[in-house]
């Protein structure tokens, strides 16, 4: 057993979509970092991540940790080799709907740290869409194998319980970025620095529809808010460059038409995520298309309203006990102006009604860390 003098040192290579730039997957590996980092303290456990990166060199000076190219077998091979295991997640990594070499990749990583003997970790993934019925067997074999399996929803407890995972092996918890939190130093915000300002409202907006309709109708609901009350928007680009070009076009298409005292401008935090979630933090409301952007928002308690095009989207509302205000389809101007009014105007009656359920998330979203540290200290012996 090892003591606080000398903690015990755990390598863990931790797999998904990491190094592209994506503002809620760099989320996501921050949180497990922090979350792993936190936990193997309590624990007396030093874990030593190796994250598999689309850019290593970025990733090392970004968080501080060791990281490989993650398509490389060579490099692949040689850090599971020299690991303690394998956590693959967060985020919706086993769904085919962004092509079908996803799955065969994810599940690919952890097979091979399977048959190296390593013990993986699924954490807190969103499993699915899965399309293609023949991808099902190799989700199935690298979960039954794998240590512990952690989901973010239960739609997708549902996904692999309909495939042959046993649904008692299956832990439903929060998506990590619940947990995250402000930089360090950064006092918490949550109000307009001046309270005689127009209230901030954040909007993360992404492309989907290949006409555009969907953010022409997102443009028509912000016009219609700046008129019934002035309102400062500030879009929150969360993957650059596609959303900054989104936001863009939004922006474009609400230029002279805002009410009086109403602005809008474009933000730029920049790659690092908790610099992202205190632009959130500053926010009075969120308009938000992005996942990540409606977990930020619940983490610091900003009122929200979500746009959807995923039902991830209304999975994580839905914990919220909060319906989408809208669809990649359907948004009414009128309805979306009015709802956004009533919560400027109570924000604090939003917060204390959603406190419950936004606290629970957050303490949930740590028990992945507490009980990979807890498995890796006392199933492993170097």
């Amino acid at each position: 057993m090892g003591t606080s003098h000398h903690p015990q040192i755990r390598r863990i290579v931790i797999s998904g979509y990491y190094g592209f730039y994506n503002s809620g997957d760099e989320a996501v590996l921050k949180s497990i970092l922090l979350a792993l980092e936190e936990e193997g303290k309590a624990q007396g456990v030093q874990i030593q991540p190796i994250v598999l990166s689309g850019d290593p060199d970025w990733t090392s000076r970004m968080y501080g940790v060791e990281a490989v190219r993650r398509m490389h077998p060579g490099d692949l091979w040689k850090a599971l080799k020299g690991s303690d295991g394998l956590i693959s997640g967060g985020g919706s990594l086993l769904q085919d709907v962004t092509g079908a070499k996803t799955i065969p990749y994810y599940t690919g990583v952890m097979k091979l740290a399977q048959l190296l003997g390593k013990p993986t970790f699924a954490y807190s993934q969103g499993i699915g869409p899965v399309i293609r019925r023949w991808m099902d067997p190799m989700i199935r074999g690298v979960m039954k194998q794998s240590a512990y399996v952690s989901v973010r929803d239960e739609e997708s407890a549902a996904l692999l319980g309909r495939i042959g995972v046993p649904s008692d092996r299956i832990d439903v918890v929060p998506d990590p970025v619940m947990g995250l939190p402000l930089p360090a130093g950064s006092s918490a915000a949550g109000q307009a620095s001046d309270p005689a300002a127009a209230p901030l409202v954040g909007v993360s907006l992404r492309p989907w529809r290949s006409d555009g309709a969907d953010l022409e109708r997102a443009a028509d609901a912000l016009v219609a808010l700046s008129k019934r009350m002035p309102v400062r928007l500030r879009f929150l680009p969360f993957h650059t460059p596609s959303d900054t070009v989104a936001s863009e076009q939004v922006l474009e298409r609400l230029r002279g038409r805002l009410g009086d005292g109403s602005t809008a401008e474009l933000a730029a935090p920049g790659d690092d995520p908790q610099q992202m979630l205190l632009e959130v933090s500053r926010c009075d409301a969120l308009f938000g298309m992005r996942l990540h952007a409606l977990i930020y928002a619940a983490g610091q308690r900003v009122p929200m309203l979500g746009l959807s095009y995923d039902p991830k989207i209304d999975q994580f509302l839905g914990r919220l006990g909060i319906k989408a205000i809208g669809t990649t389809e359907q948004l009414d101007a009128e309805k979306f102006a009015e709802a956004a009014g009533l919560l400027l105007s109570d924000k604090e009656g939003w917060q204390a009604k959603h406190k419950p359920a936004i606290d629970l998330l957050k303490q949930q979203s740590q028990r992945p860390a507490q009980q990979i540290v807890h498995l890796l200290r006392h199933t492993l012996s170097r």
